[in-house]
């Protein structure tokens, strides 16, 4: 099943009025070069392209009855195109057809997805010029670790989904793959001419060889570069959804005028979009697990990887392309809070400069075993403060009371060791790896 709001120009592409189309030109392409080899006549060419035409509607019927979808097809267009259809098709096998036009179709839909997964880039670019500085806390194992900002979170969703596209368009060129060989892939009946011509027409190279297939690790690649996209879409959807949480409230989805959250309690803004993404996620890895279980058919070819690409090709670019306009959506309107990010930064008082205050510490000569020693017993006596709600001393001025500290640490150099300057200070040298290339 395909989402309730998918996007039309992805969707006609799978609609058998197009497929129709492609199936009619990868023919008439075949039989042009056939007449120009002499195993067709002229006027035969003429016919095609004067008079070859289809009807959706009358290839389904023709196939209730042949069971054959490329003999029915043949069939409709011979109604249309008289004598000359007779060299349609003529010493091709069904796959011949059905894979080149197959690899155009997925070429089509993979050049949709980088134009989406392009504008997805631009929005998360914005965001993370737009954050540069902005102060949030880290977190390792969803506990509060050292401090960062929200701009270098969102330039590491940037660089992965980069990566992502880079895969993509290494995929897209792995299965821009035609054949026209034959039953066996030996080219007994047409020169390898008529491949490669048809090839060079539609936009694809000759596969090196093929069986009466395609070898299905070319589709594998694809289908695992979407999968592999949809998990950085994940990635990026399930920090949202932690970051919208109610004790958190350091970003949130756009919630619209008029959104209703919950039947039952009109308070609720809850995180449905990314939600939606998460699970939508899942289906992208079962349908590349399909792909994967293609590969391997009997012989030359059998016909148990049809069925399963019938599905998974439409619903899966067709879900991944609405996954990256639903995310660029998030993305571009999305609500960031930096002064809850400054709340809770400083909710465990100061508790975020242990790590510098330990390298300061180790660098004075005190042994690392005895600096951390040191630093966790305060550490831990302002957890205990605030896990027990006593106001008391924060963690910076413990430390600044210690006598320990003050004997190995000048003021300046415990300033520098408590400073925020200490995590902001590379941040611009981070920024420009991830994004100085904008191609």
């Amino acid at each position: 099943m395909i989402p309730r709001y998918s996007r039309p120009e992805m969707t006609k592409i799978w609609e058998d009025d197009s497929r129709f189309a492609l199936w009619l030109e990868i023919e008439t392409l075949a039989l042009e070069q056939m007449v120009k080899e002499g195993i067709a006549p002229e006027s035969a060419l003429k016919d095609v392209r004067e008079k070859g035409a289809f009807d959706a509607a009358r290839v389904l019927e023709i196939e209730k009855t042949v069971k054959h979808d490329v003999i029915a097809f043949l069939t409709n267009v011979a109604e249309n195109a008289g004598e000359g259809a007779r060299y349609l098709h003529f010493g091709m096998t069904s796959s011949d057809l059905l894979d080149t036009a197959f690899a155009v179709q997925l070429c089509q839909a993979t050049d949709l997805i980088i134009v989406a997964l392009d504008k997805l880039l631009l929005s998360v670019k914005a965001q993370a010029e737009k954050h540069k500085y902005t102060i949030c806390v880290g977190r390792s194992h969803g506990i509060h670790a050292e401090p960062t900002t929200f701009g270098l979170k969102v330039a590491s969703w940037y660089a992965e989904l980069k990566r992502q596209r880079q895969r993509i368009v290494a995929a897209r060129e792995d299965i821009a793959v035609g054949a026209i060989s034959g039953p066996v892939g030996t080219y007994a009946h047409l020169t390898p001419r008529v491949e490669e011509f048809v090839c060079q027409k539609v936009g694809l190279k000759p596969a090196d060889i093929s069986t009466q297939v395609i070898a299905r690790d070319h589709h594998a690649h694809l289908f695992s570069a979407f999968a592999q996209l949809g998990n950085s879409l994940e990635r990026i959807s399930i920090e949202i959804r932690h970051l919208q949480r109610t004790e958190v409230r350091e970003a949130e989805e756009p919630f619209t005028v008029g959104q209703k959250g919950s039947s039952a309690m009109p308070h609720k803004r809850n995180p449905i979009l990314t939600e939606n993404l998460t699970g939508l996620a899942r289906l992208l890895r079962a349908w590349a697990s399909s792909a994967m279980e293609n590969v391997a058919l009997w012989h030359e070819r059998d016909i148990s990887h049809s069925c399963v690409e019938r599905v998974i090709a439409p619903d899966m670019t067709v879900t991944l392309h609405f996954m990256l306009g639903r995310l660029n959506g998030v993305i571009a309107d999305l609500r960031v809070y930096p002064e809850n990010m400054k709340r809770n930064l400083e909710f465990t008082g100061g508790l975020h400069f242990s790590g510098t205050l330990l390298v300061a510490l180790a660098d004075k000569g005190l042994s690392r075993e005895h600096s951390y020693s040191l630093v966790q017993k305060h550490a831990l006596a302002t957890w205990e403060m605030i896990n027990s709600g006593e106001q008391g001393k924060s963690f910076p001025e413990r430390i600044r009371e210690d006598e320990e500290v003050k004997n190995l640490l000048t003021p300046a150099e415990l300033d520098n060791a408590l400073s925020m300057d200490r995590h902001t200070a590379n941040v611009d040298y981070i920024f420009s790896r991830v994004f100085s290339d904008q191609a």
